[in-house]
């Protein structure tokens, strides 16, 4: 059912400062701030042959990344995103097989102006799992 690895995100304190070290340190293309207000975050896109990293902070205090950051300051691995080709399709199944969907099940638009589903870590070895319409 999973398609391809779209990205792993990364909770980061400074965006500016991880923005700096893929791009200046990595030789990384890497895309300018973008605003999330939905999402309560600002993200970065860093480009790589096969797949992205995204660079995520908080934007605003009621924020989830704040939260992540809270516990972990020095920031880390916040979630991958698989791509899927039917998400409704996806969710359905997911929930059939006992997975659960955060929030109220349906798609939001995510960063990639795509509907995207989260799924809760402790049914997925304690990952955040993305799912993204391809």
């Amino acid at each position: 059912m999973i398609g391809r690895l779209n990205h792993v995100a990364i909770a980061v304190p400074d965006l500016a400062q991880a923005a700096s070290l893929y791009r200046d340190t990595l030789g990384a293309k890497v895309s300018d701030p973008v605003p999330q207000p939905k999402h309560g975050v600002t993200v970065v896109f860093v480009e790589l042959p096969n797949t992205k990293i995204e660079l995520l902070h908080p934007l605003g205090e009621a924020s989830p990344i704040a939260g992540y950051l809270e516990r972990n300051p020095s920031g880390g691995i916040h979630h991958v995103c698989y791509e899927v080709d039917d998400i409704l399709a996806a969710r359905d199944q997911m929930k059939a097989k006992g997975a659960r969907v955060l929030g109220d099940g349906n798609p939001k638009i995510g960063a990639h102006n795509k509907p995207v589903l989260f799924l809760h870590p402790k049914d997925f070895l304690g990952t955040l799992v993305e799912l993204e319409q391809a």
